[in-house]
């Protein structure tokens, strides 16, 4: 699929924001808020960073962008298909469009999203697919806690 030049450069934020979460030992997911083309938030995956169990990517951008009377007319950006907690946020703030990098290394659930009237564009992005494959195949405890897989024994 080809962006136009404002989602791909939101996307292109949104990966290095993913970067940044690995440089820091967390998990490489980044994500962007925008309304059109003027950038909103920005965040990544904290939840190691902050020993939050809530802190993923879209939270934390959420959380970034504070307060808003609306999200119409948004768009948010991610390198990894959401969970349900962060879908249900997208559903929740009535989020229009979400832009997602890659759905292959965690399928989410995206159809959820669009039966619910969500715009969802799947990238397939190679370069998120093979960071968040790298970060699985390091780290596989980590990611596993982080969808709520963790072997609880």
């Amino acid at each position: 699929m080809v962006l136009n030049e404002p989602d791909s450069r939101l996307m292109g934020i949104a990966i290095d924001e993913a970067r940044k979460s690995l440089s820091e030992g967390g998990v490489p997911v980044g994500a962007v808020l925008a309304r059109g083309d003027t950038l909103l938030a920005v965040g990544h995956n904290e939840r190691v960073q902050r020993g939050d169990p809530i802190a993923h990517g879209e939270i934390a951008c959420l959380r970034n962008g504070g307060r808003q009377d609306s999200y119409d007319g948004t768009t948010l950006y991610t390198t990894l298909s959401p969970c349900e907690m962060c879908s249900g946020a997208i559903l929740l703030f009535k989020i229009p469009r979400v832009v997602v990098g890659e759905a292959t290394t965690f399928r989410g659930d995206l159809d959820h999203l669009r039966r619910r009237g969500v715009e969802v564009v799947l990238l397939e992005d190679d370069s998120c697919v093979q960071l968040m494959r790298s970060f699985q195949q390091r780290y596989p405890r980590v990611w596993l806690e982080d969808i709520g897989e963790a072997d609880q024994r």
